[in-house]
């Protein structure tokens, strides 16, 4: 065991450690451990990141006031109406619906 590490013990969902074995088995991973760890890693970084979001809406609606459910869908609407597809596949599934209706 590395230095500065320390061993614990959890109880795990099979097909989850199913999905660590095939890791190491398929190279992606050093060892068991070492793809718990960076799922964990991972899960910590994502979790300081929705706090950090969380703060900044937080300080938003003490400024401004509450976020509405109506400019919620208003952004979602603007948000579809902005996106570009960046993968053919999209359209072209479009494109064939179209010509076949």
């Amino acid at each position: 065991m590395t230095p500065g590490k320390r061993r614990v013990t959890v109880t795990v969902d099979p097909e989850l450690v199913d999905a660590g074995n095939r890791a190491v088995a398929g190279g992606s991973a050093d060892s068991f451990s070492a793809w718990v760890n960076a799922a964990m890693t991972e899960r910590a970084r994502r979790d300081e990141q929705l706090a950090h979001l969380q703060s900044a809406i937080d300080d938003y609606e003490t400024e401004f006031g509450e976020i509405t459910v109506e400019e919620m869908a208003a952004q979602r609407r603007a948000d579809r109406t902005d996106a570009r597809v960046v993968r053919g596949r999209h359209a072209a599934k479009r494109g064939r619906a179209a010509k076949s209706a």
